[in-house]
């Protein structure tokens, strides 16, 4: 469904936008006291229970979906495991807000690998320019300095990258559950995540080794609570009305909260070059989607 979006719904965007780019903020936060995996343990962990709890009390029965357990620990591994880790590992070395503009290029892969795995996605000339121009603003974004060494910055960059990579799989590979509830997925998902992180915490940062403060624990809270449990809630109401084009728009505004935020709050200062860089990524994901090629068709026309 792709359609013209009410109030209500343009409203939900932009607090979807405002959750997932806050996500990259109090990750951050988290950060100043907590291992990156025990983050991203904590995001999942916190959450899993809650979105199990309200998709019973929507009436979901979760036992019959336990069947795709395989199913779920590749789409928890894929869309949260993998992704989360990355990025919040690449976060202890580059700033929030650049971690969320590199993060923007999730639609590009997502796109490029559609086109090579589905029939759904063709790269037509006016979406190749996009692609061009999209990974032409990650080199902008990434800057000349990665040709002279992979240093740690880099790799966090590149990490951030691979994050995108990743979300894109999930995306093509999350499409067997369209036969399930979307509150079914997302509780399967995420508690499949926490089986996957648990173990992975337990041996490379086992209690002990941090002290969490209660700010830190906070922040925790408000990534599982909000940035992922409202979040998922939020996405599948807009999917639900507006359609999966229409979320398209979200990717458009993480990066401004996340930058806002990392600026007013945290004191960061994005590269000018890095701004350029988010302006051509957005420039790229406009091409692909289309639909400001056909409004400026159809302004031009009306003229």
């Amino acid at each position: 469904m792709n359609r013209s979006m009410n109030a209500t719904e343009w409203l939900l965007v932009a607090a979807l936008a405002l959750l997932w780019g806050g996500s990259f903020f109090l990750s951050e936060i988290a950060l100043r006291s907590v291992g990156p995996m025990t983050v991203v343990l904590g995001r999942v962990g916190l959450a899993a229970p809650v979105l199990l709890v309200l998709a019973a009390a929507a009436g979901r029965r979760i036992a019959p979906a336990l069947r795709h357990w395989d199913a779920f620990l590749v789409m928890g591994a894929l869309n949260n495991a993998i992704p989360f880790s990355l990025i919040v590992w690449g976060q202890t070395h580059i700033d929030s807000g650049l971690a969320s503009i590199l993060n923007a290029t999730t639609p590009l892969f997502t796109f490029l690998l559609a086109h090579a795995m589905t029939r759904d996605e063709r790269l037509t000339p006016p979406r190749a320019a996009g692609v061009a121009l999209g990974f032409g603003g990650v080199v902008l974004v990434i800057g000349p300095e990665a040709l002279h060494g992979l240093g740690l910055q880099a790799l966090a960059e590149i990490a951030i990258l691979a994050a995108a990579l990743s979300y894109a799989g999930a995306g093509i590979y999350g499409r067997r559950f369209r036969d399930l509830p979307p509150p079914v997925t997302a509780a399967g998902m995420v508690t499949a995540s926490t089986l996957i992180m648990t173990p992975l915490v337990l041996v490379v940062e086992p209690p002990g080794t941090f002290d969490p403060t209660p700010l830190g624990w906070l922040a925790l809270a408000g990534l599982a609570l909000l940035c992922t449990v409202l979040a998922y809630v939020i996405y599948f109401r807009i999917l639900a009305t507006a359609g999966a084009t229409n979320l398209l728009l979200v990717t458009f505004l993480i990066p401004p909260s996340a930058l806002v935020l990392g600026v007013a709050v945290l004191g960061e200062r994005p590269a000018p070059t890095a701004v350029v860089g988010m302006a051509l990524i957005f420039l790229g994901l406009a091409a692909i989607d289309g639909r400001f090629v056909r409004y400026v068709r159809g302004y031009m026309s009306r003229r």
